[in-house]
């Protein structure tokens, strides 16, 4: 036992670090195709993202068919607006 030789030889040293290259050389283009396909799917979201119309310059008019309709309807803001009242019944103070 206390002849042991506990040196490693050269050609089991070389070939380990032979698969070594190659491991990193894998894991290097994983990275690689990672980020790319990181990149394409960030930018398919970004896409899809900006194809809806989220704000409209655009004013929109709504009408009641009822004749004691309420037009309150909450906008894109979060805002409650008031419509118009088409109904035929007299809203002046002083008549029953």
């Amino acid at each position: 036992m206390e002849n042991e030789n506990k040196e490693v030889p050269y050609a089991a040293y070389e070939g380990l670090q032979v698969r070594h290259e190659r491991t990193v050389k894998r894991l290097i283009i994983a990275i690689i195709i990672t980020a790319i396909l990181m990149f394409a799917s960030n930018m398919a979201w970004l896409y899809a993202w900006q194809s809806y119309d989220y704000v409209s310059e655009e004013t929109e008019s709504i009408n009641v068919d009822g004749k004691d309709g309420v037009a309150n309807y909450i906008g894109n803001d979060g805002d409650i607006h008031n419509g118009e009242n088409n109904s035929s019944k007299d809203t002046a103070q002083g008549t029953p």
